[in-house]
């Protein structure tokens, strides 16, 4: 059939596979599913009920949940009748829920839980409001599917024939790591584009593979992945939370899965601590067959007695790895942020198919992406440009994007709008080079600073860097006009209590701990074996060590878990300060 408008995925879905379970989430400890034809029956129901109470085309309503199928429902539903969409980050404040409604001039929102209802109804004025689940005093969303029951499927039809293809869908206020949210336009033909683009990336078997689903539907990779999956018939379980994964993991055995690197890091690390508590022969067995994959290129060839000791590791240790992840994931999709090339061989060497990709809110997202095969992927690259778009790189490095992915523009911001898209391309201020075909990242335009030798430093393939080290669970450098850079580090503390276990130093507290000059030496050993890859005005000549992470909730971290320099600076300036008068 002629997929035109995203909700034609439905029928699409229908047509080609009619699935038992498109949609899935786990209620009273059982998974309770949604079949194709049960997604359309509720996503047409709620269509007739938004045009009885008075939704019309161009209207916008506020999504603000976590994962479910309920969210979709909405979703489709609003497609349907021309309403626009406008989903937000439930881990975001009431004033920035005030911010969004008054900007995109939201008539109707949607809440998950309790607590968004809490946050939202504070500044939600007159709006009316419903919750996805059951709360006391609050409408609930299925009063509006009952509504729509007894509607003329003919009026609905007759609203789904005046959408055209460039109609606004959705505004997406991007978090921003610096600044007001921005609000992207994305159509119709801008979504779709980018999901049958990004469908030629997809390596487990159409209409028979499960996805676990956990990043969040508000964010344009995950949205835009859950179309795909859904064009492709893959049936979608979604997470019942970020600490149930592991468990979900292994209840669902999915095929495929997106992450953010941030996610791998952590999984990594814990494998590692894991290696660390083992001892004799496990233990060697364990760090041989690590630092085995550690040396893994899946496009080249590692020669025989390599292909050999390779299969004796999958064999013995990293067998183990891909049953914790379900024992079925043939795929899994690596956007938002850059990936480590040491992750990506070893997860690739452990026949798990990390496949990075780039792309940004702006451009639906996806304009470049991996595949899972050998191939398909290149270490180090964000995989090739996906099929319909265009990628240049202008004189001053930056990356230009071209094609039917990128958004109508910023809404009601005509001159910031102006600024990043002229003569057609998009100017993503990322600094970045093509091979052939193949894209690589190698900075943020604006994350880019000079040190006071006028010298320029890329912080983020430092940081990256950096990273790779096991007592490291994140680190941000910092040096804008100060002499030499300098980086502000939170250990990773699972491997630095295995360190002082194995080197007998003795602690009450993790403030404590940070602050033994043995503990200290060894975090400048880890400093000055990483400084090697880097010219002598990039490598970081001093550092503090912080006793508490960086997280969503504290506001370092963006939903999609990357730095907020901004906010870093701001919540450390002694820190850093202190770093430079020392």
């Amino acid at each position: 059939m002629n997929l035109t408008r995203i909700f034609d995925l439905i029928p699409h879905q229908i047509s080609s596979y009619d699935k038992a379970v498109a949609l899935a989430r786990k209620e009273d400890g059982k998974w309770k599913t949604y079949s194709s034809k049960d997604l359309k029956q509720i996503v047409d129901n709620l269509g007739l009920a938004f045009l009885s109470s008075g939704i019309t085309a161009g209207d916008k309503v506020a999504i603000i949940s976590e994962n479910r199928p309920e969210w979709n429902f909405v979703d489709f539903a609003l497609q349907q009748i021309g309403a626009i969409s406008v989903p937000m980050y439930p881990t975001i404040t009431s004033e920035d829920y005030a911010y969004i409604f008054d900007h995109a001039e939201v008539k109707m929102i949607f809440v998950g839980d309790q607590e968004i209802y809490g946050k939202a109804a504070a500044v939600a004025g007159d709006r009316t409001i419903y919750a996805f689940d059951q709360l006391d005093g609050v409408a609930h969303w299925s009063i509006l599917e009952k509504k729509g029951e007894s509607g003329d499927l003919l009026k609905l039809e007759d609203s789904k024939s005046l959408i055209k293809p460039d109609d606004l869908f959705t505004i997406i206020y991007t978090s921003g790591t610096t600044g007001k949210p921005k609000g992207v336009m994305l159509s119709h033909t801008n979504v779709l584009s980018n999901v049958l683009s990004v469908s030629n990336t997809m390596t487990p078997p159409p209409g028979v593979s499960k996805v676990l689903s956990f990043l969040p539907l508000c964010h344009i990779y995950e949205r835009t992945g859950s179309f795909c999956f859904i064009y492709l018939g893959f049936s979608v379980y979604y997470a019942e939370n970020m600490e149930k994964i592991g468990e979900n993991l292994k209840e669902v055995q999915p095929h495929v899965f997106n992450t953010v690197p941030r996610l791998l890091e952590k999984v990594y690390d814990k494998i590692v601590a894991k290696g660390y508590e083992l001892t004799g022969v496990k233990k060697n067995l364990f760090f041989w067959a690590l630092n085995l994959g550690l040396k893994y290129d899946p496009s080249g060839n590692m020669g025989s007695w390599y292909d050999f000791q390779l299969k004796l590791a999958n064999k013995l240790i990293f067998s183990k790895w891909r049953e914790a992840l379900g024992g079925n994931v043939m795929q899994i999709n690596s956007g938002a942020s850059a990936l480590q090339p040491r992750l990506a061989r070893v997860f690739w060497a452990a026949g798990i198919k990390v496949c990075e990709g780039y792309g940004l809110t702006e451009t639906s997202p996806v304009v470049s992406a991996s595949v899972g095969t050998e191939d398909g992927i290149r270490i180090g690259y964000v995989g090739k440009v996906v099929k319909d778009v265009q990628v240049k790189i202008a004189e001053d490095g930056e990356i230009l994007v071209k094609g039917p992915n990128v958004m109508q523009g910023y809404y009601r911001e005509p001159e910031m709008t102006a600024a990043v898209l002229q003569n057609g391309w998009f100017h993503t201020g990322d600094i970045g080079e093509l091979d052939g075909e193949y894209l690589k990242i190698t900075d943020r335009k604006k994350e880019m600073f000079k040190t006071s030798g006028g010298k320029y430093i890329a912080p983020q393939v430092m940081e990256n860097k950096f990273k790779e080290s096991v007592l490291i669970e994140q680190l941000m450098v910092v040096g804008d006009g100060k002499n030499y850079p300098a980086a502000l580090i939170v250990p990773s503390f699972d491997g630095l209590r295995e360190y002082c276990k194995r080197k007998d130093i003795p602690y009450l507290t993790d403030g404590e701990m940070i602050s033994n000059s043995e503990i200290l030496e060894k975090y400048q050993e880890e400093i000055d074996g990483l400084n090697k890859y880097f010219a002598k005005w990039e490598q970081i000549k001093r550092f503090k060590l912080l006793d508490k992470p960086w997280g969503i909730d504290t506001s370092e971290l963006t939903p999609t878990m990357k730095l907020k320099r901004k906010v870093i600076y701001q919540k450390f300036e002694k820190e850093i300060e202190s770093i430079y008068q020392a």
